[in-house]
């Protein structure tokens, strides 16, 4: 089997993976970027259902993000140029969304890239002064290979090839999110598009369909709590939606209707903690392999964006 070959791989296609080979990109470096995902989205991502007779879509992962750092407010300058985001007052004067989903930006940067959908890098391996990827039927092989997963992952896959890196990631705990998705005939008895409270069962919902560029009924999204996500963590799929439907029921007070449409994805790895008094990336340039991700910065779009970023640079600096 023939290793197809660049000069780097990234293993990730979520925000910081793409920010980081945009950077390279941009610098003339060939790069190839795999992701086990089916298509742009990740945490970023949007369902489509079809309800109704209509397709629509459900942000049920990030819900909005800020941009305060300058070269990262420059890219949502351009993503809103290019249509694939746009500013969403109901969830704060500076809150953005990828339009016509929240994976709007993944798409837009994934679209100028070499990116493998449905290809999950099941191994790392050191061959002679490169790296070799192993993805099932496919593999792949680079000078450079940078790690742009979630810290659980992250860890796994790097445990034998970079075991300093590794601890690094095994070091990080991310909370897990149940997120529902649910669509109705009418509008809910709510005047507010977003609800938040953080110590609540459902600590977020939002009325998905009133963000910008959506289309569709009523539809929203409900993220429910750490405590209340762990404490039903083994529930099937439709029985967490219905539990935690009703959760947001009985918070809101309002009445209840049933859903013309209802979904459930579990999050296991939502929300990490970043690593305190970390580097927003690191990278090893005697191997030539790096690790990015939110975890390194901060739990945000912005801190996955910043993270790849800086990435970026330490390989571009290094000799």
């Amino acid at each position: 089997m023939d290793s197809q070959h660049s000069d780097i791989i990234i293993i990730g296609a979520g925000m910081a993976g793409l920010s980081c080979a945009q950077r390279l990109k941009q610098a003339g470096l060939s790069v190839r970027v795999l992701d086990k995902g089916r298509g742009p989205g990740g945490r970023m991502a949007a369902r489509r259902a079809e309800i109704a007779g209509e397709t629509v879509g459900f942000d049920h992962g990030a819900q909005f993000f800020t941009a305060r750092d300058p070269d990262f407010r420059a890219a949502v300058a351009a993503w809103q140029a290019s249509g694939a985001a746009a500013q969403w007052p109901a969830a704060g004067d500076e809150a953005w969304v990828g339009t016509p989903g929240m994976n709007g930006p993944i798409k837009h940067m994934a679209n100028e890239l070499d990116v493998h959908w449905s290809t999950r890098a099941l191994t790392i391996e050191r061959h002679g002064e490169g790296w070799h990827v192993g993805a099932g039927e496919e593999s792949f092989s680079a000078k450079t290979a940078l790690i742009a997963v979630p810290a659980e992952q992250a860890s796994e896959l790097l445990s034998a090839a970079a075991p300093d890196l590794a601890a690094i990631a095994a070091a990080v705990v991310s909370q897990p999110c149940w997120a529902v998705m649910a669509g109705f005939a009418q509008p809910l008895d709510l005047e507010q598009d977003s609800l938040s409270e953080p110590d609540a069962k459902i600590s977020w919902a939002a009325r998905n369909s009133a963000k910008p560029g959506r289309s569709g009924g009523e539809g929203w999204v409900l993220h429910a709590s750490p405590a209340r996500s762990r404490a039903i963590i083994d529930m099937p799929k439709e029985e967490a939606a219905q539990v935690l439907l009703a959760d947001f029921f009985a918070q809101t007070g309002i009445d209840a209707q049933t859903p013309i449409h209802i979904a459930a994805h579990r999050w296991l790895y939502a929300q990490p903690a970043a690593v305190k008094g970390a580097e927003a990336a690191h990278f090893d340039a005697e191997a030539r392999i790096g690790i990015a991700g939110d975890y390194l910065h901060s739990p945000r779009v912005e801190g996955a964006w910043l993270s790849g970023s800086a990435l970026a640079a330490k390989v571009l600096s290094a000799p």
